[in-house]
């Protein structure tokens, strides 16, 4: 899930759907933790697995960490095939119409970086 979409519910609703910068467990929702994206390497570095491209995946900080240092077979996890933009953009739109409909969203420095991150992808978008 988009991370600005997550941070501007955040900003929005902070009784119902706090944020910690840190993601302090008892401070933090859980969902942050469920759908916030974080790369991980596939055969951890710790394990020989190098840190290039083709060894990263994303995944949520919630299976990162539960990851940890063990391989994917060692777990009995399969990696699921790259999504289809076209058919879920992580909530990328929404976000967009959010910021649109409330841009004192975007004075919210982290906010700010992933809607403009969003921009530039949405103005030139990778095949």
């Amino acid at each position: 899930m988009f991370p600005g979409l997550l941070r501007a519910i955040s900003t929005l609703l902070p009784d119902k759907f706090p944020y910690h910068a840190h993601g302090k467990h008892s401070e933090c929702h859980m969902v942050h933790w469920e759908l916030y994206p974080s790369v991980d390497h596939v055969v951890p570095l710790s394990r020989d697995g190098e840190d290039i491209e083709d060894n990263c995946v994303t995944t949520s900080m919630l299976r990162n960490m539960a990851k940890s240092n063990w391989t994917l077979q060692e777990l009995g996890w399969d990696l699921l095939p790259p999504g289809d933009y076209a058919k879920w953009d992580g909530l990328v739109g929404l976000h967009m119409q959010l910021a649109k409909a409330k841009p004192e969203l975007l004075n919210v420095r982290r906010i700010a970086i992933w809607h403009n991150a969003a921009l530039k992808v949405l103005k030139n978008p990778q095949p």
